[in-house]
């Protein structure tokens, strides 16, 4: 999925929709049926008070429309783009009503994954020159990791797995399992996963330049670089090359990221993505009522 549309063409898309609706809205939208003309009118914005790399505009189109499908909705700057602050995200015109009641879902999933992108799109300016992708990792959201993921795509970071059960990724605690976890032997857990799931891709963690070189000999696809100094990376990636991909991992910051690059690893994973990335400051103002 890469454009804006494609996003919601995943039913988990429509069902995290409807599911954030009814947990904001439930038997009615009180204050707006008391006080509101359910035949008035009215053009609205969402509006960016603060600079950032759009995502989920469409999403926001989908909440707006679950409410009343006769709203009009007009995506005037598309994900994936970059705003100003002041600018328009989209507009969307119909009757009042439902877009106060719709207003506060569209811009919580618009703000969350606007935040997400922008984060995204500061560390892949980062680390631009050597190429180096920029990974999301699971800890997203439960039930928000479908729309996270885009973000970070929209953002111009790459998706890592997007569950247990796309890639093999033995980690420390599933090697410690593993017939003793001997860190001599981590070829032999590569082959067991290769032979369990051989149409899967399997990388392996590893925490020193020993355990690179005996995971190694199991010609894994990736490997994870966990929570190693610079020095080390560099040792380990000139043993991989042409072998393994490698993956920096482990609590790597926006101020680390270009040196972390400046290693030759292939890629750097990081959590924050999805887990730290502050939201960003969206509101809808009426153009006209």
């Amino acid at each position: 999925m890469s454009g804006a549309e494609a996003v919601m063409d995943d039913p988990r898309a429509a069902a995290a929709v409807a599911a954030a609706l009814a947990e904001d809205v439930g038997a009615g939208d009180a204050t707006t049926l008391a006080l509101v003309d359910p035949e008035a009118r009215a053009t609205g914005e969402v509006i960016a008070r603060e600079p950032c790399r759009v995502a989920g505009a469409a999403v926001g189109r989908a909440v707006l429309q679950r409410v009343d499908p006769g709203l009009e909705v007009e995506l005037v700057t598309p994900d994936g783009a970059e705003v100003a602050p002041g600018g328009t995200i989209l507009t969307v015109r119909g009757r009042a009503a439902s877009i106060l009641t719709a207003e506060r879902t569209a811009l919580n999933f618009m703000q969350r994954l606007c935040g997400v992108a922008t984060l995204t799109a500061r560390f892949v300016a980062a680390v631009r020159e050597f190429g180096t992708l920029i990974l999301d990792t699971r800890k997203t959201t439960p039930n928000l990791r479908l729309f996270e993921k885009y973000a970070v795509r929209c953002g111009g970071g790459t998706n890592h797995r997007f569950g247990l059960y796309d890639r093999v990724l033995v980690k420390d605690n599933h090697r410690r399992l593993w017939q003793g976890g001997d860190p001599d032997r981590l070829d032999l857990a590569v082959a067991a996963a290769r032979r369990a799931y051989p149409g899967l891709a399997v990388e392996i963690e590893v925490e020193s330049v020993a355990e690179c070189v005996s995971a190694l000999r199991g010609r894994p696809e990736w490997i994870m670089l966990d929570n190693m100094g610079c020095a080390m990376m560099r040792e380990c990636v000139a043993l991989c090359r042409g072998v393994a991909r490698t993956e920096a991992s482990g609590g790597i910051t926006l101020e680390r990221a270009r040196e972390v690059a400046s290693t030759g690893v292939d890629a750097i994973s990081l959590g924050c993505l999805t887990h730290s990335a502050p939201s960003v400051d969206l509101s809808l103002e009426w153009r006209a009522v």
